[in-house]
């Protein structure tokens, strides 16, 4: 049975070397909810997300560390902010890059992961750490124009690429920080 997720993830990396990909997801199988995946400076990857998120996603996905707690994300107009514990984020979204029509598995798992690795480095089918086969079918991609990162109120400094690897799944985001919408397809199933 194959699982959907709609919505959006967000990367961002910061001079400070903390990297993050934020998770925005209205619909899902669990219900609306937001996770963070960190990457810290010094190659640890922690979860930010809700318990029920967090069993969620970590079937999917392993991380050194889970911290169970509340995640906010708001998108208005063309700026993100994002609310956990001690983590403030802020994006502001440049113009729409280019809008994607809807289109099928297959399409998604061959043409599409070969451009999409070809132009910006990214796989858009491929299987997760825990052995889940994954489809990224993206809607439409944003570039952030530029961000802010707080931790405990102290800066993240300015923004930058997102460094590689990151090691949450598959595949890393585009190092150019940005918002892409898209639909996750998750079949848990062992690969053929």
């Amino acid at each position: 049975m194959i699982e959907t997720l709609a919505g959006s993830i967000t990367s961002v990396g910061f001079s400070s070397g903390h990297r993050f990909v934020v998770g925005h997801w209205p619909e899902s199988p669990i219900g609306a909810f937001a996770d963070i995946m960190w990457a810290r400076p010094d190659g640890s990857r922690a979860l930010l997300a809700s318990a029920e998120a967090a069993d969620f996603v970590t079937s999917v996905y392993p991380f050194d560390e889970v911290d169970v707690q509340k995640v906010l994300v708001a998108v208005e107009e063309r700026r993100l902010t994002v609310r956990a514990r001690d983590l403030r984020l802020s994006l502001a979204l440049g113009r729409l890059v280019v809008p994607f029509p809807p289109r099928p598995r297959l399409v998604t798992g061959t043409v599409e992961n070969l451009c999409a690795n070809v132009l910006l480095g990214v796989r858009t089918r491929g299987v997760s750490p825990t052995g889940v086969s994954e489809w990224y079918r993206t809607r439409s991609m944003r570039w952030v124009s530029d961000a802010s990162a707080s931790l405990h109120g102290e800066s993240l400094g300015p923004m930058g690429p997102v460094r590689r690897p990151l090691g949450f799944g598959f595949t890393d985001p585009p190092r150019r920080p940005c918002r892409v919408v898209l639909r996750v397809d998750l079949d848990r199933r062992r690969p053929r």
